[in-house]
């Protein structure tokens, strides 16, 4: 029983689990400074994302350039990973202005199915009933918040429900692509790389797409402490999560990254309460409680992992992928420095 219970504790699950409530604290960090840009009238989500990316090209794209080495990946892999990734984070903000809170926390969980196929198709990851039992019982979790919602009188209709819900579907579906994207080129390439050449197709892309839609709102905001502090919280925060994310994505893959971040809504309870002295319905709590359950489930046990990290090269790449896998086996604890996160999954 002992055996068992060792096995379960083991150390990459409790780093996962501590790593992936950080993760999660982040995130309940940017959605406080960009609630705080919408009380000020400021809407511009590209905007915000892309402070990120300017940060992630500095920090690793200047080691990149330092080391002097061709990319191990194909160099247009991370200019789909770019448009992926800000799509997604443009998608899920820009869905606030047209439904509630809880559907968008919601209809958000709909990344962690869709990253467990795509996993499951193109890298090959196997998941046994332990594993999906954990993903349907955080699920539930989430479920019991939105009643909680309901049930509490909190829920708020938006201007248009169903095209800010079509809106998170499409979101949640780029941050399962985008996640699922640098759990391969993580396992296959180089965390600085990934962080770096997302910092730069990422900056690109932001910058095309603020300079048709969001010039405009731009030049309208009166900047100020107020409204550049918020600003500036989110991208550092964001920085910090895409720089976490690798990290985890190494140790636990991405479906381990999607369970934890579903608590970063039930961390913002937390500080509700703590912080600004609010009451929050009883329900929050049971949620909390099953969701904490779900992804103990999941990360216990057996290895339910056979990962094949080769599908998305072409016929002449494996025996380069092969060198760089070996010569990431000797010296695995490179890949644990920092990374993504998140990677996504941020």
């Amino acid at each position: 029983m002992a055996m068992d219970f060792r096995k379960f504790w083991t150390r990459n699950m409790l780093i996962g689990l501590g790593l992936g409530q950080f993760l999660s604290l982040l995130i309940t960090s940017t959605g406080f400074t960009s609630s705080e840009l919408a009380k000020k009238g400021i809407n511009a989500p590209t905007s915000q994302s892309f402070l990120n990316y300017v940060f992630l090209v500095i920090v690793y794209g200047s080691i990149l350039l330092y080391r002097r080495k061709p990319l191990k990946a194909k160099w247009y892999y991370y200019i789909i990973l770019g448009l992926v990734d800000v799509e997604a984070n443009f998608l899920v903000v820009k869905a606030y202005q047209y439904t509630s809170l809880t559907s968008v926390m919601l209809l958000d969980c709909w990344s962690i199915p869709c990253v467990m196929l795509l996993t499951w198709i193109f890298l090959k990851t196997k998941y046994r009933f332990l594993k999906i039992t954990g993903v349907i019982v955080c699920i539930a979790g989430l479920v019991l918040v939105v009643f909680s919602d309901i049930h509490a009188g909190d829920r708020a209709g938006g201007s248009n429900p169903r095209k800010g819900d079509a809106i998170v579907f499409a979101g949640a579906t780029l941050y399962a692509i985008s996640n699922v994207s640098e759990e391969f080129l993580i396992k296959n390439a180089d965390r600085v790389e990934l962080m770096g050449m997302l910092g730069l197709f990422g900056g690109i892309v932001s910058a095309i797409q603020i300079s048709v839609l969001e010039r405009n709102e731009l030049k309208s905001i009166h900047w100020s402490a107020g409204a550049a502090l918020p600003f500036v919280g989110f991208s550092v925060a964001m920085f910090m999560f895409y720089s976490l994310v690798p990290v985890l994505l190494k140790i636990n893959g991405s479906t381990m990254l999607n369970l934890p971040l579903l608590t970063s809504d039930m961390w913002a309870v937390v500080i509700r309460i703590f912080a600004y002295h609010e009451k929050v319905d009883w329900m929050y709590f049971v949620a909390f409680g099953a969701v904490t359950v779900g992804i103990l489930i999941y990360s216990g046990g057996d290895k339910d992992e056979d990962e094949d990290q080769h599908p998305l090269n072409s016929a002449e790449d494996p025996p380069r992928i092969k060198q760089d896998e070996e010569a990431k086996s000797g010296n695995s604890s490179r890949g644990t420095g920092a990374g993504s996160s998140k990677t996504w999954v941020v």
